[in-house]
């Protein structure tokens, strides 16, 4: 409940502050990360409703309903693939964007991103059907996959490569290669406002990967183990650790859809004014229109509010 409500009032902010301000509106790296907290956001709303119909309904839904299980898993696995593939996007732009070289610097663009994006879409829904469509409910053990073929991927292939190594190794790679390249922009020729802002974008980047890293390893280590070893409700006592790991282990990896905005503002002094500046002259001063307006309607009695009263006299 915590992360959510946490991890839901975070992303808010972040896609207000990326939307709104204009230093951010035509940047691609700021883009990503619009796009990271918008589907955060969503899985959060996805793992709540998880989370909550289990307490509403006094059993989980997913042991029951066939088409809960399935569509539970489709949603949550083709969010947390697309999750990660706006951090790796986003550590990969500020490698290309900071590069030093002007033809590389050239294939960071705001095109490009959309493009990537839009097939990340499409590559982990259709990624991700097959996975859906092979997962049973298998009384005792609940809803679970089957298909020997299908673990074998998801053991030898999914957790260790496609959402372990693969996506660590290169969000590690890229986020440490534009730090590198963000440390030389002193000796180029850079607006000095160009330059504050990939520095900004870059430490963000890079304190952003650090802790995607840290909490990915063990979920990833975690759902190797356990799609290797069958546990039952018979067997009560392996069963319980079992699922208290898992519980560990989730709450982990459900930090990474929480923890963007506040890592960012902790990171970086010029995001807290940013996001400051997000309050005060874009959400207070449209309340603030939004009232002075409400006081100004023309009533139809014509008399008018207060305050048009106190300025006519």
């Amino acid at each position: 409940m915590t992360i959510f409500v946490l991890g839901t009032i975070g992303g808010l902010i972040n896609i207000g502050v990326l939307t709104t301000l204009k230093l951010f509106r035509s940047n691609q790296c700021a883009f990503y990360l619009i796009m990271e907290s918008v589907v955060n956001t969503i899985q959060l709303f996805v793992l709540f409703i998880i989370y909550l119909l289990p307490i509403t309904n006094e059993a989980d839904p997913a042991n029951t309903s066939l088409a809960w299980c399935k569509m539970k898993n489709f949603l949550t696995q083709t969010l947390r693939l697309l999750s990660s593939s706006m951090v790796c996007f986003a550590a990969l732009d500020q490698f290309l964007s900071t590069n030093p070289q002007h033809i590389i610097r050239q294939m960071s663009s705001l095109r490009l991103a959309h493009r990537l994006t839009i097939v990340a879409i499409f590559l982990w829904i259709g990624h991700d059907i097959p996975y859906a469509i092979l997962y049973v409910i298998v009384p005792p053990s609940g809803c679970i996959i089957t298909n020997i073929d299908l673990i074998h991927y998801y053991s030898f292939f999914y957790y260790p490569i496609l959402h372990g190594f693969l996506p660590i190794l290169a969000s590690s790679a890229f986020a440490l290669l534009a730090y590198r390249n963000v440390r030389n922009l002193v000796r180029r020729q850079v607006a000095v406002e160009r330059r504050r802002l990939d520095r900004q974008l870059t430490a963000m980047i890079f304190i952003r990967v650090i802790f995607y890293v840290l909490l990915l390893i063990p979920y990833t280590v975690y759902r190797i183990y356990s799609l290797n070893v069958t546990f039952t409700q018979a067997n009560l006592y392996p069963y319980a650790i079992n699922q208290l790991i898992y519980s560990v282990m989730s709450s982990m990896t459900n930090l990474n859809y929480t923890v963007s905005f506040y890592i960012f503002m902790a990171s970086s002094s010029r995001y807290r004014r940013q996001v400051k500046s997000f309050f005060v002259k874009k959400c207070w001063r449209t309340l603030k229109n939004l009232c002075n307006a409400e006081q100004n309607i023309v009533h139809p009695n014509g008399t008018t509010s207060i305050v048009a009263d106190t300025e006519d006299e």
